[in-house]
């Protein structure tokens, strides 16, 4: 018996024709680069295609959905990765540049790379089989295919160390440190420069885990040593201060590179919410791209979906996944919104702080 015959003996009723129907209506587009002119075309040319392609397109729309929005959600940027070192210094700097973002939580890592280019330390070409044996005789760090210099980097180290020293001795949030530290340079591509320029905080929850970390250590030795208060950095004002602007903010949107402490963390300020007696009913966008997967049961890789389940993002929220790794996917999507001027008409957000209080989120 033939297949087609096969099939033919299973009876399908009219409300299951219609529903197959319902189901084979949109036909998959095939990418047409005599109609691609540009990034944009490209990202808009995903949209209509499957696999990863499909979620780039559906996460370039939900971040054109937070730009665009009449209410004006806080963006807010969780950073993870090598990110510095996959080229993707200035897009990150653009975005802040060009009011793309209102909120950067980032990994210490991030941050330092952007204060080591700042100074003048480059990034170089390198090589995933390099014999690292031969780079720690050269001082040499190797991060996958790209070289860093381990001796500016422990030059920049005492650097930021030296530089705490020179501050009131008392408990700062990361966001004012950060803050602070930007004064020290003066580079028009820092990610650290533009943010402080552009009145954008810049939080950094997992500091100690960094090369900044490493520079604050030093300065609590050297004090400790020379019988002087050293400085300290306070997360749990982090969540004080962070959880301020969630709560003031008309929504909030969250966009993921990657995921680490930066995503957990902006996720935990909407939980801490209850704390000023507020709920916010969790982000009204929220998108990710990560290569880490669901299946492990990793925040990193956990679903957006997931997140609703804990209130950190809305039942009704427009969100998306691409599981492509940042240094191809960020420039796909930041792309797709800077070519179409998504952001042009966005109005700014200006904060004005008090110590740890936010005294005023103005829309301007």
């Amino acid at each position: 018996m033939a297949y087609k015959d096969f099939l033919v003996r299973k009876t399908i009723s009219d409300k299951e024709k219609q529903g197959k129907q319902d189901l084979l209506h949109t036909r998959i587009a095939p990418v047409d680069y005599e109609k691609v002119k540009s990034v944009a075309d490209l990202v808009d040319a995903f949209g209509g295609c499957s696999i990863q392609a499909r979620n780039i397109g559906l996460a370039a729309n939900v971040y054109k959905k937070m730009l665009t929005d009449t209410e004006r959600p806080t963006i807010m940027l969780g950073l993870a990765g090598p990110l510095i070192a996959a080229g993707l210094r200035k897009v990150i700097r653009d975005m802040v540049n060009n009011n793309m973002v209102d909120v950067i939580v980032s990994t210490g890592a991030v941050l330092y790379q952007d204060f080591y280019a700042a100074l003048g330390g480059g990034h170089y070409y390198g090589s995933p089989n390099a014999d690292d044996t031969k780079l720690r005789e050269l001082f040499i760090n190797r991060i996958y295919d790209t070289y860093v210099d381990e001796e500016l980097f422990a030059e920049y180290d005492s650097m930021i160390g030296r530089f705490a020293g020179t501050l009131e001795p008392r408990q700062y949030s990361s966001r004012e440190f950060i803050s602070k530290l930007s004064e020290t340079i003066d580079d028009e591509d820092s990610i650290l420069v533009t943010a402080r320029k552009k009145g954008v905080p810049i939080f950094c929850p997992a500091i100690s885990d960094s090369s900044i970390g490493i520079g604050l250590t030093e300065h609590y030795y050297m004090s400790r040593k020379n019988g002087k208060t050293p400085i300290t950095i306070d997360t749990i004002r982090d969540n004080y201060e962070l959880t301020q602007i969630v709560v003031k903010s008309p929504g909030t949107a969250a966009f993921y590179v990657a995921g680490g402490v930066p995503k957990n963390y902006i996720n935990d300020s909407i939980v801490m919410s209850y704390i000023f007696d507020q709920y916010t009913g969790g982000h009204k966008y929220a998108l990710q791209v990560t290569t880490d997967s669901p299946h492990w049961g990793g925040l990193s890789g956990s679903t957006l979906a997931e997140a609703q389940s804990w209130g950190k993002v809305n039942k009704e929220a427009n969100f998306a996944m691409a599981f492509v790794e940042p240094s191809v996917s960020l420039p796909l999507i930041y792309g797709h919104a800077y070519q179409n001027q998504f952001y042009k008409d966005r109005k700014k957000l200006q904060l004005k702080w008090s110590g740890d209080v936010l005294q005023e989120l103005k829309i301007v």
